[in-house]
């Protein structure tokens, strides 16, 4: 069984696919071709903002977002501890200093209370990270910049494109939106790509020119920038793939909601969705005590499993700050699971999970 079935994907994709990428081939245009803005159109219109910017990964999204706002060395930028390397690595390229805010131990998004307090007059960007498919509280962040002087909000929502939030979709609900394409995403390429989202103009004009080496015509540099393209044979993929977008997402939804439903009587915690928003289930993840037999034993049992993330940053030797306690990002990271999850997961596969993973808890 995979943990997450891109074959499966393909197979049902495989004549759109094909036909994207030959008429890529036909015409040659490899580099900001005419499918990089179609693509973004469509993007744009599907998260309901005015721009999109198609960028070479989700990485490069949030490294473009935080060039556009101008981050200068010594700039704070309050984040998670909780989540994937990127969301510091960009942070710390820039000469920026991460100000982490412990999660929600329910949910692992950053909670949104413990913000405020560790706002300063350095701070320049707020950073949450939509995990595991669900948007964090977005309106509450939102409120709390803008008692501060209206602070960039950028949100990586690498993880959860295609969710919402009261109403709204996930990249559109800040200064910023930021999400990735690497292949396991809810909607992903067949190599490494990402975008930005925003209403504001001039943001948006930064992040076009930042991604082509500070150009705002050919050969004449306004500003720094970086090598930051979409290839046009991965935006012709993802045009494909947006046929069955729709259908996937609400797969995943119907797949997470019986995993909840099935789990409900193991002794493990399922994460909370909370009321006003969906989740779109990246990753199916909870949290159980003696992980690592329960892994050892649905291993055997043929059954992947991954951690998402095995060790929050504020612990790991590039970012390190030994001084703090983060109790609920700490307790998280010896407790989490993720089981296997895509749209194309049958029942009798996420039965056969379930049945295993019953077995391993005894």
């Amino acid at each position: 069984m995979p943990f997450i079935d891109l074959k499966a994907q393909y197979q049902a994709l495989r004549d759109p696919i094909a036909e994207r990428m030959q008429r890529v081939l036909d015409h040659g245009q490899y580099i900001m071709g005419p499918e990089v803005k179609e693509l973004e159109e469509k993007l744009a219109s599907f998260v309901g903002v005015k721009h999109c910017i198609t960028v070479a990964s989700g990485t490069e999204a949030l490294l473009i977002a935080l060039m556009a706002l101008d981050l200068k060395p010594g700039d704070e930028v309050i984040t998670t501890p909780f989540t994937f390397a990127a969301t510091v690595e960009v942070i710390a390229l820039l000469g920026g200093v991460p100000v982490y805010a412990d999660i929600e131990p329910d949910t692992c998004n950053i909670d949104a209370s413990r913000i405020e307090a560790l706002i300063t007059p350095r701070t320049r960007a707020i950073l949450p990270v939509s995990l595991y498919g669900q948007v964090c509280d977005m309106a509450e962040i939102n409120a709390i910049a803008a008692r501060h002087g209206n602070i960039p909000v950028i949100e990586d929502a690498a993880q959860s494109f295609g969710a919402s939030y009261q109403g709204r979709k996930s990249c559109g609900l800040s200064t910023f939106g930021a999400t990735s394409f690497f292949p396991s995403k809810p909607l992903g390429c067949y190599g490494d790509g990402g975008a930005l989202f925003t209403d504001d103009d001039t943001l948006a004009q930064a992040a076009r020119e930042i991604r082509v080496h500070g150009q705002s015509q050919r050969y004449t540099h306004t500003r720094v920038g970086v090598g930051g393209r979409m290839d046009t044979l991965q935006c012709a993929i993802l045009l494909a793939k947006l046929e069955r977008f729709e259908w996937e997402l609400a797969r995943r939804r119907e797949i997470g909601d019986r995993y909840q439903q099935l789990l409900a009587s193991l002794p493990v915690q399922r994460l909370a969705v909370r009321p006003d928003r969906d989740c779109v289930w990246a990753q199916f993840t909870l949290m159980l005590q003696k992980r690592p037999a329960v892994q050892k034993a649905l291993s055997e049992a043929g059954i992947p499993t991954a951690i998402h993330y095995p060790k929050p940053l504020h612990r790991q030797p590039a970012y390190a700050r030994p001084e703090l306690s983060l109790p609920h990002a700490e307790a998280a990271a010896e407790t989490v699971m993720s089981l296997p999850m895509s749209a194309d997961l049958s029942q009798a596969q996420q039965d056969a999970v379930v049945a295993a993973l019953a077995k391993a808890l005894g």
